[in-house]
C-alpha cells in the first residue's frame, strides 16, 4: 500500500515558516469588514490546506450573511476576542481558546464580534467556495461598538 508521502509529489507538501513580519494583516478576503493575514500553509501545501489569521476591521453590522462552503475541512480557532455565529439554528458563542470544527456544508452565518476579534483559519482544499444560502433561522441582532 502507498503512503501519502509515496503518491504526492515533493513539491505539494514542502517546509514553510512564516515569521510575524513576513506576512501582514491584508483587506481582499473574503469578508470586507475582516482583515487576513496569510500563513503560507497553501503554497507550502500545493493548494491542499489554507492557514490564515483573519481579524475585526469594521463593526459587525450585516455579517456574512447565510452561507455554506465547499470544503472537506474547516476548523476556526479563537485567538483573541469572541464572535457569535448562527450554526443552523443555533446561536454559538466562540470565545479565546475555543476551537469549532465546521462540518462540511453547515449553513452558518457570523453576525457579531468584538473589536478585538481575532482567529486562525484552516480550511482544505485552499481555494474552497463559499455558497449563498437561505436562511434557516431568524438572526440576533450585533452588540454596537462603542
Amino acid at each position: 500500500m502507498d503512503t501519502i508521502a509515496e503518491t504526492k509529489p515533493a513539491a505539494l507538501n514542502v517546509f514553510s515558516h512564516v515569521s510575524e513580519g513576513d506576512t501582514q494583516y491584508e483587506p481582499g478576503g473574503l469578508r470586507d469588514f475582516f482583515l487576513y493575514r496569510d500563513l503560507g500553509i497553501a503554497a507550502a501545501t500545493g493548494g491542499q490546506v489554507v492557514a490564515q489569521l483573519v481579524k475585526a476591521n469594521m463593526a459587525p453590522e450585516a455579517g456574512t450573511g447565510w452561507h455554506r462552503h465547499e470544503a472537506n475541512f474547516h476548523i476556526v480557532i479563537m485567538l483573541k476576542g469572541w464572535a457569535r455565529f448562527m450554526y443552523e439554528d443555533q446561536v454559538t458563542l466562540v470565545k479565546t481558546g475555543d476551537c469549532v470544527h465546521q462540518r462540511p456544508g453547515i449553513v452558518h452565518f457570523l453576525f457579531d464580534y468584538s473589536p478585538d476579534m481575532e482567529y486562525l483559519e484552516i480550511v482544505s482544499p485552499a481555494d474552497f467556495t463559499t455558497i449563498d444560502m437561505p436562511a434557516p433561522a431568524a438572526v440576533p441582532a450585533p452588540t454596537p461598538w462603542a
